[in-house]
C-alpha cells in the first residue's frame, strides 16, 4: 500500500546510496592517505595539481566542485606540508595562484599506486563501472548547470 510519506523513506532516496557509497569510498582511501599524511580532500587537490602543475584557486575549485571556504583551509594545510605554494597573480591581484612544489611531486611519486589499490574496491566489471561514472558524472552536469 502506498502512503502519503513513501516519498520520505530511506530506501526511495537515490541520494542515499550515493552518499554512503561515496563514505565507503574515501573510508577505503584512508589507510593509503594516512602513509602520505594527507586527507581525502587533499588528495584530490594534488590530484588536479599533478595534472595541471599551475592553476588559479577558482579553477582548482571548479574542477573539484569545491567553494573557496572549503578549498582555502586544504590549500593552507598542503603549503604548509611543503607540497604547494600560494601567491598572488602578477596580473590580477584578486587571484591567487597555487602551484606545485618538488615536495608535492615527491607526493606523486608516493601516490601513484593508490588508483590501482582502490580500483577493485566497488567490485563493478569496467562496464559498469564506465557507465556508473558517466551517470553520476551527466547527474552531477544537471545538479551543477
Amino acid at each position: 500500500m502506498s502512503g502519503r510519506y513513501d516519498a520520505l523513506k530511506l530506501e526511495n532516496q537515490l541520494c542515499f546510496p550515493l552518499y554512503a557509497c561515496a563514505k565507503e569510498i574515501v573510508r577505503a582511501y584512508k589507510p593509503y592517505l594516512e602513509r602520505l599524511d594527507i586527507t581525502y580532500t587533499q588528495y584530490i587537490t594534488m590530484m588536479v595539481l599533478w595534472e595541471h602543475r599551475e592553476l588559479r584557486v577558482k579553477e582548482v575549485g571548479e574542477r573539484l566542485f569545491l567553494d573557496s571556504g572549503t578549498l582555502t583551509p586544504v590549500l593552507k594545510k598542503l603549503e604548509e606540508k611543503g607540497f604547494v605554494t600560494r601567491r598572488r597573480s602578477d596580473t590580477d591581484e584578486r587571484d591567487v595562484i597555487v602551484a606545485l612544489t618538488k615536495g608535492g611531486e615527491a607526493l606523486k611519486k608516493k601516490a601513484a599506486n593508490i588508483p590501482q589499490k582502490i580500483g577493485g574496491c566497488i567490485g563493478l566489471d569496467p562496464k559498469k563501472a564506465a557507465r556508473l561514472y558517466d551517470l553520476l558524472y551527466e547527474a552531477l552536469g544537471k545538479l551543477t548547470g
